[in-house]
């Protein structure tokens, strides 16, 4: 055991505070107030740990985005943690559900694993280098978000503008059930498909009506048909409404698209087929228009990937810890960085399970250990 980890293991208890702490913050993406309230927490703990700033990045919809920066005047492009304090669950959920810890040591709560543990490890590595004396002449930034939960829809402007500048993208996320970083996101995009046809009176004259669900019926088996599960590609269609009486041909119908690919060459082709479903419809004069509500695309364990997690590895073992890889089929805030072509890692958060679920849980031994990797890394890490 190395040095560094013999150490962290010896914070373990004051990690587990941390922890407990941050969970007390319910943080639901929605209510800006109570998400601020923890935004004000994180930014005392960034001075605290000796931010040479901390920028604040005010945002109307959801809570303030904040970029907090050590070194920022060295030399060399800095290497970026990145978290989120928001949450799935809504307020009174801790009321229902407090944390608690079992007796296999796995600490239970809302919000524990997704993600106030990456985040607990984060300020945890921070704190150990300051107190060491270890901490590095390097630029080093962390950018917390607050909207992650939501597609990061409204602070992906500031996540892609601060890893544009970055040299290494460190996000925080839970690391799979086996501890492993996840260096292969599927790409994730949600479509809405609006039909518009003719309404008609369904038994007096039928066929002057253009009927949108009839439409609808037709272009969703088409869209099922796209699914290739075999090579990661899945296609559904997973919601539909449409009509207003048992008597009416229906004028107006639509449905939603779930996409999600393992590569990104699969991912633009079918956003291609989908954005080209108004120029096929079935049912003659129907009109279409389709939206994309979210997207991701792909994270990719390709070339840039693999020399990114070789090292890590390397690193891992020279302090003492088992870095392994696995995937993910969620996306999340790395797949926009890939896309970058930024190189990042994700899934360095701690081992646990229930992410959005109600046996969501940290296991607490590994905090240790994530907090000596993301330590090592800041000290270790080697750009070209």
């Amino acid at each position: 055991m190395s040095e560094l980890l013999q150490y962290f293991q010896s914070q373990k208890q004051q990690m587990v505070d941390l922890l407990t702490t941050l969970v007390g913050f319910e943080t639901p993406t929605t209510d800006k107030a109570m998400v601020d309230k923890m935004g004000e927490f994180m930014e005392a703990q960034f001075r605290d740990l000796g931010a040479s700033s901390v920028t604040r990045i005010p945002l109307a919809q959801v809570g303030d985005c904040l970029l907090a920066k050590w070194h920022e005047d060295a030399p060399g492009k800095p290497i970026m943690f990145l978290i989120h304090i928001d949450t799935v669950w809504p307020l009174g959920t801790l009321a229902q559900r407090p944390t608690r810890i079992d007796d296999d040591g796995k600490l239970y709560g809302p919000g524990a694993i997704d993600m106030k543990g990456g985040i607990t490890i984060v300020l945890s590595a921070l704190r150990g280098l300051k107190e060491r004396g270890e901490m590095p002449q390097r630029p080093i930034w962390v950018l917390m978000t607050s909207d992650e939960e939501v597609g990061s829809v409204h602070s992906k402007a500031a996540l892609m503008e601060a890893s544009a500048q970055a040299g290494l993208v460190l996000v925080m996320e839970p690391a799979t059930i086996d501890e492993e970083l996840k260096t292969m996101r599927k790409g994730v995009s949600t479509y809405r498909v609006d039909i518009t046809g003719l309404p008609s009176h369904a038994g007096n004259a039928p066929e002057k009506g253009i009927n949108s669900i009839i439409e609808m019926a037709q272009q969703a088996m088409k869209i099922h048909a796209w699914n290739d599960l075999r090579n990661g590609t899945s296609v559904s269609v997973t919601m539909v409404s449409g009509g207003t009486a048992t008597n009416v041909i229906p004028e107006h119908c639509s449905f939603h698209v779930d996409v999600r690919t393992v590569a990104v060459s699969a991912w633009k082709d079918i956003d291609a087929k989908l954005r080209s479903l108004p120029d096929t419809p079935f049912v003659p004069g129907a009109k279409l228009e389709v939206t994309q509500t979210n997207g991701h695309q792909p994270m990719e364990r390709n070339a840039t990937m693999q020399k990114t997690y070789a090292q890590c590895e390397t690193i891992g073992t020279k302090y003492g810890v088992v870095v392994t890889q696995g995937s993910s089929g969620g996306g999340s805030d790395g797949n926009t960085v890939a896309a970058m072509g930024i190189p990042v890692l994700d899934g360095l958060g701690p081992q646990g399970d229930g992410l959005h679920a109600l046996h969501e849980h940290v296991v607490l031994n590994s905090l240790p250990r994530r907090a000596t990797l993301m330590a090592a890394m800041l000290k270790e890490w080697q750009f070209d």
